[in-house]
């Protein structure tokens, strides 16, 4: 146990300048161009996926509950919103940034994001034809969300750092004891790795709303207990607080379901496909 909890205390030490540096690099983008975004996204019309799926891959706080807003109001597509889901990293992005994970994994990573998310939006633009509505509704991510965006970079990078921390920390904790306890192989077994199930259990994982899902499946992938299609699958469906967000202010609850389904079909879907060409 001592050792245990040694080796999740040196691997935190680790990563605390790298991924506040990350945070850091994250706020000075949001807070340049977090309006420009937003008029990007605003009028991208009939491309609207494309710039979703694009625009998502750069970390934001709150990026993709802005998106739900501009949904909610029907300023963007479904198919834009779905893109955005799909391509948004939340905790992502700072995790293998800190873990020095090589340039070129990332760029796969990101690569399949985008893609995945680009062919999703415009085949959901094509099926679903929606109207515009009236009913204006407004979430402020820095409000809610208690991040401090509004007093400073410097201040909210550091508590964006701080509450990664503890949920990388417990992540860490509780995955170093497992691996001690039940088994590296047996783990696996648990997501069902090797399988063609294991991204149904991965995407499942992505839909909870809250950072420590990609943490999870982040975490999971570079100790190598899940495969990189399992890993895809559930860092596709995870769009953080945005679902909560969604499920909070839009009252259509049965859009709202339609579009969880959604979100989890296309993980399973593009988890599988990647792990089938991965054997191949």
């Amino acid at each position: 146990m001592i050792d245990i909890i040694l080796d999740t205390l040196i691997d935190i030490l680790k990563l605390i300048p790298f991924l506040f540096f990350a945070f850091l690099i994250i706020e000075v983008v949001e807070h340049k161009l977090g309006d420009k975004t937003k008029q990007i996204i605003s009028n991208s019309g009939n491309i609207g996926p494309f710039f979703g799926s694009l625009l998502g891959l750069f970390p934001q706080c709150g990026f993709s509950v802005m998106a739900t807003n501009l949904y909610i109001t029907r300023i963007i597509t479904m198919g834009t919103l779905i893109s955005i889901y799909l391509s948004t990293s939340d905790e992502m992005l700072p995790i293998l940034i800190s873990q020095k994970v090589d340039i070129n994994i990332i760029i796969k990573i990101l690569g399949i994001k985008f893609i995945v998310g680009i062919i999703s939006g415009f085949i959901i633009d094509f099926i679903f034809k929606k109207h515009n509505k009236n009913n204006k509704i407004t979430y402020n991510i820095c409000e809610e969300e208690h991040c401090d965006c509004e007093h400073g970079i410097m201040r909210s990078s550091i508590k964006h750092t701080i509450k990664t921390l503890l949920f990388i920390s417990i992540i860490i904790f509780t995955l170093n004891l497992l691996f001690e306890i039940i088994g590296e192989g047996n783990i696996s077994k648990l997501f069902l790795k090797n399988t063609i199930f294991g991204p149904f259990i991965s995407s499942i994982v992505g839909l909870i709303p809250n950072c420590g899902a990609s943490i999870i499946i982040t975490e999971l992938y570079l100790n190598k207990a899940i495969s990189l299609g399992s890993a895809m699958a559930g860092l596709l469906t995870g769009s953080g607080v945005a679902v909560l967000v969604l499920f909070k202010e839009n009252k259509n609850i049965k859009e709202n379901i339609a579009i969880l389904g959604i979100l989890y079909g296309i993980g399973v879907i593009a988890g599988i496909t990647i792990d089938i060409f991965s054997l191949l």
